[in-house]
């Protein structure tokens, strides 16, 4: 009974303390939410607002009804596209690649992909070679020098090698080249893996800042990460419309952190069933 009792207090406890815990949390995303679609007059007149009486877009219909957010917001959805599709291609055909032991200079290939996990070059070399490639105010510069990470590459490379080579041999025997068996044997049996690795690379791209900080120089090119930076340094949005009368400036930045913060948690759902396995490749063998 005693031990009983102590259990029914520590289990309390644990969920007091986990309950305090999420609270502190989900607050400030609450009170971003909720900011964001309050009236001005209502936020101008009250110290906190918890729970708006009149909820309103004026917020979302000044920021998107600016050329700049929307421009941002595109060069952002480009690279969490197109620059998570590219880096899947190579990051997966590399991973397979590497888990074939018939592959030659296999172990000096993986040797040289772990270094780069070791020792990285820094931002003035990558500045260097960026700027040497002609890429400085191109959106490619915040893909082709991330497209591939080694340490993702490792971890696929174990997903692959759950995945036994007499697959591709059946393949053979049936008349299958590698690049065939690769798309349509491999690959459709990797889609945890890929959906797994698919969602890092593309919050990733979504979250770029501080590459596109120092190769974009043009504000038309900014993704939405450098825009709601300057907006947060109480610099005003640039091609706001003079005719238009703009909320707050604090009710601006809860709608943009909504606007940056929404696509990636929209495409979580979509995910779900194969991110569970795909995050543990590689750590079970057999």
């Amino acid at each position: 009974m005693e031990r009983s009792r102590r259990n029914r207090i520590f289990h309390g406890v644990n969920v007091l303390v986990l309950g305090i815990v999420a609270l502190v949390t989900v607050f400030p995303i609450y009170y971003v939410f909720v900011i964001s679609f309050t009236e001005t007059s209502e936020y101008l007149s009250k110290t906190i607002v918890l729970f708006p009486e009149h909820w309103s877009l004026e917020s979302y219909r000044y920021l998107l009804s600016n050329p700049s957010m929307i421009r941002s917001v595109g060069v952002s959805a480009f690279l969490a596209v197109v620059g998570t599709l590219c880096s899947l291609v190579v990051t997966a055909s590399l991973a397979y690649a590497l888990s074939r032991k018939r592959l030659l200079g296999r172990r000096v290939a993986l040797m040289l992909i772990l270094f780069t996990i070791l020792f990285s070059p820094g931002i003035i070399p990558n500045y260097m070679l960026v700027r040497s490639l002609g890429l400085i105010d191109n959106i490619w510069s915040l893909i082709l020098p991330v497209l591939s990470s080694g340490w993702y590459v490792v971890l696929m490379k174990g997903f692959f090698e759950n995945i036994p080579e007499s697959l591709d041999e059946a393949a053979a025997i049936d008349g299958c080249n590698e690049v065939t068996a690769w798309f349509r044997i491999v690959l459709p049996l990797s889609m945890p893996a890929i959906a797994a690795f698919g969602l890092f690379y593309a919050v990733e791209y979504w979250n770029s800042y501080f590459s596109a900080l120092l190769y974009m120089n043009d504000y038309q090119k900014w993704p939405i990460q450098v825009l709601l930076q300057n907006m947060l340094a109480e610099n005003p949005l640039a091609e706001a419309d003079p005719l238009l009368q703009p909320p707050p400036a604090e009710m601006l930045k809860m709608a943009a952190v909504v606007i940056a913060t929404i696509p990636i948690l929209c495409v979580y759902p979509f995910l779900q069933k194969h991110f569970a396995k795909g995050v543990m490749v590689g750590s079970v063998k057999g």
